[in-house]
């Protein structure tokens, strides 16, 4: 059983009152999720709910019989399976763990229930639900009309935001599979922002070296996500990282 020290690393899960931890923690376990590992694929049963804590979720959907696209990264400021809160428990899309680490688990049945003794949770995640659709809509906005340039900008920010951290693993394979391009768009794409001296990258580890200028080159995107986040849920810690 995870300890409230945990639940506080969850935004969604922070400060929740005594009762509401009691009612919900007995019911949860702490597990590691591993890189590249599939929690879900599309049209899935929903049995469990993740609440990342220092791991990264994608959610993925298909383009091409061998290629998928990203739509949407979860991190410790949200919670992957939050379409049961409409009564739906078929995974919408595939979930790809992007970045290895422990999350909080519950299985679903466990998780609705408990919602009938936690009013305070319940009112967030009705809130993460609202800010999760105009994400999406963000997102399909954002692949329809931006530069692949500027949308890997944005995936390495949003990365970094979720990492905590300026320095993280990734391949040009996975960027290539979350933003829907060949690995050669990705190449190319990396490589000017190396000439730019905003990024380092070698054998799959980035480095963030200058994230004002990153996000000057990123789409305004990256700001509208955070915005409406922040908007939404701006209640105690409930609030995405800052940049600085």
């Amino acid at each position: 059983m995870p300890t409230q020290a945990i639940f506080f690393l969850n935004h969604l899960l922070a400060n929740l009152p005594i009762e509401e931890f009691e009612a919900i923690s007995t019911k949860c376990e702490l597990v590691q999720l591993v890189y590249a590992e599939t929690l879900t694929n599309r049209d899935d049963s929903i049995h469990y709910v993740y609440f990342p804590i220092d791991s990264i979720i994608s959610l993925v959907a298909p383009i091409e019989e061998s290629r998928g696209m990203e739509v949407t990264m979860i991190g410790n400021e949200g919670m992957l399976g939050i379409t049961l809160m409409l009564g739906v428990n078929i995974a919408p899309f595939s979930a790809l763990v992007q970045k290895a680490g422990s999350a909080i688990r519950i299985d679903s049945l466990s998780f609705l229930n408990s919602l009938e003794y936690s009013p305070t949770l319940k009112e967030h995640l009705n809130r993460y639900l609202c800010v999760s659709f105009s994400q999406l809509v963000q997102a399909a906005i954002c692949n329809r009309f931006h530069f692949v340039e500027e949308r890997l900008a944005r995936l390495l920010l949003m990365i970094r935001d979720r990492a905590h951290s300026e320095s993280f693993y990734i391949t040009q394979d996975l960027l290539a599979h979350m933003l829907g391009v060949r690995r050669v768009g990705v190449t190319k794409a990396a490589l000017a922002l190396q000439h730019k001296s905003l990024i380092g990258y070698s054998r799959g580890y980035v480095v963030i070296r200058n994230v004002a200028g990153l996000e000057h080159e990123a789409c305004a995107c990256y700001l509208a996500d955070k915005e409406i986040y922040n908007r939404m849920l701006n209640k105690g810690t409930v609030k995405l990282t800052a940049n600085h």
